[in-house]
């Protein structure tokens, strides 16, 4: 760098701003001798320099290589005193995955549901000792957070969510939050915890983690791959794989040994008439476009639903057949039977929709738990199932991930979507460790529907090798 450049770019100034880094009164040289070309934007309305926030641990480094000539005035983070430390014994795994982030203080934790990576972040926090920001995906396990960071390290966090805006050196917020307020947050946290950070590649959830300037970021998850192939983009927005843990290397150890079942069902003379229907009628009109536009796909069907009548007619036909697979009269029968042979154990079971978990409800007077139930009702019916009060419960897809639930050793999945990562969600509901207590999920398909060809995709990951099949 010459000495011309440095003489225009004496008082450069490092600022946040909205999300984004600012240098002022620096040359384009200056500039890109910190970053890359293409990382930077003129803003000409205000005659400075921009870059997305997350840049700034690369910016830290370089300047740490020698003496630039720079006023870094980002960092508002500071340093924490944890009022108490009384957290769990960390087992060998455990302070793996610890000892595979601190090495680089970024990076992404998987491990199966169950196995105590809730402990592991607690563990880097203090270890950390630094304003923290936990992102969550619900308020639910937002309020979590909460709860564990007051138990575990004694800190009252700060809320920011569910119409709360409470901001503290430690808080909890959830990736909706995270994005509207990171314009202003993005300077004051060390360290981002993005919990389920499989969610963190959408299109806008990203935000949460481009907006913000901090140099410490953790990821956990059990399930990190997404089916739109994003989860490669974790690496820049949290960092590298820092540790894995196989659930064949926690099963029987880590976490309980289990079985899975599936148990398929037929629908009745009425339904696969009625089913047999609504396929045709799907099918010939999708067949009839095709005829004219070879490229014609589903994608093509739901956008033209909104402004042509047949095709809202094909969707709504395709909609109602789903329907008629997910409340298979027959599935209530089995689930009768389930829990008949499970009396004294509780069972939480998983539906493929609203109105079929509402139907359970109804049907079998066990509670259920969707996703505009408040915080109160979910902690009363949850609180309820450990207590023995309720011997079951049904929900949708509230309960797929991450909240902590009551010792439950069977599940029954009686609908879902297609995807694996949901099927590992829902098995991982029931593996907590209890001595040697076995675990069982049932898996209850309409045979020769497209629901069995969901439920063979949603099979297909080696969590599900060794499926038997029963008849009840």
């Amino acid at each position: 760098m010459s000495t011309t450049t440095f003489a225009m770019s004496s008082n450069a100034r490092l600022s946040f701003s909205a999300g984004t880094l600012t240098l002022e009164r620096a040359s384009r040289a200056f500039a890109e001798s910190l970053l890359p070309p293409e990382t930077w934007v003129w803003d000409a309305r205000a005659s400075l320099w921009r870059c997305d926030a997350l840049q700034y641990p690369k910016l830290r480094e370089r300047m740490a290589m020698g003496r630039w000539p720079l006023t870094d005035d980002v960092p508002l983070w500071k340093p924490v005193s944890w009022p108490k430390s009384e957290l769990h014994t960390l087992r060998a795994d455990q302070e793996a995955a610890v000892a595979g982030w601190m090495k680089t203080k970024r990076g992404v934790v998987v491990m199966p549901t169950g196995t105590g990576k809730t402990e592991v972040a607690l563990t880097i926090m203090r270890q950390a000792a630094v304003s923290t920001l936990v992102v969550a995906p619900v308020r639910d396990l937002m309020y979590q957070w909460h709860r564990r960071i007051l138990q575990g390290l004694g800190f009252d966090a700060g809320v920011i969510g569910d119409n709360t805006y409470r901001v503290r050196p430690i808080s909890v917020t959830t990736y909706d939050s995270a994005c509207i307020h990171m314009e202003r947050l993005g300077q004051m946290f060390g360290l981002l915890v993005f919990d389920e950070c499989h969610h963190l590649p959408g299109a806008i959830r990203r935000d949460a983690a481009r907006m913000s300037a901090a140099p410490y970021r953790l990821g956990l998850t059990a399930t990190p791959e997404r089916t739109d192939g994003k989860h490669s983009d974790l690496d820049w927005l949290i960092g590298p794989l820092a540790y894995e843990m196989k659930l064949s290397e926690a099963r029987g150890k880590v976490l309980a040994e289990y079985e899975v079942a599936r148990i398929p069902v037929h629908l009745s003379d009425e339904e696969q008439q009625r089913y047999d229907e609504l396929s045709q009628q799907v099918r010939q009109f999708v067949a009839d476009r095709r005829q004219n536009d070879p490229s014609f796909t589903w994608e093509t069907l739901c956008a033209d639903s909104g402004k042509d009548p047949e095709a809202r007619r094909a969707l709504r036909a395709f909609r109602m057949k789903q329907a008629i697979e997910d409340r298979a009269e027959e599935k209530l029968r089995v689930l009768e039977d389930l829990f008949r042979l499970h009396a004294g154990s509780p069972v939480i079971v998983f539906a493929g929709s609203n109105a079929m978990a509402r139907e359970v409800s109804k049907r079998f007077l066990i509670p259920c738990l969707l996703a505009h139930c408040g915080k109160a009702e979910r902690l009363e019916v949850l609180t309820g199932l450990q207590a023995g009060t309720y011997p079951a419960l049904v929900c949708n897809q509230v309960l797929d991930e991450g909240v902590d639930l009551p010792e439950v050793k069977v599940a029954v999945v009686i609908g879902g979507m297609a995807s694996t990562k949901q099927a590992r969600q829902r098995l991982g509901r029931i593996l907590r460790k209890s001595g040697n207590a076995r675990a069982m999920l049932y898996e209850v398909v309409c045979a020769d529907t497209n629901e069995s060809k969901r439920s063979r995709q949603r099979r297909s990951h080696e969590t599900y090798a060794g499926t038997k099949h029963r008849k009840m």
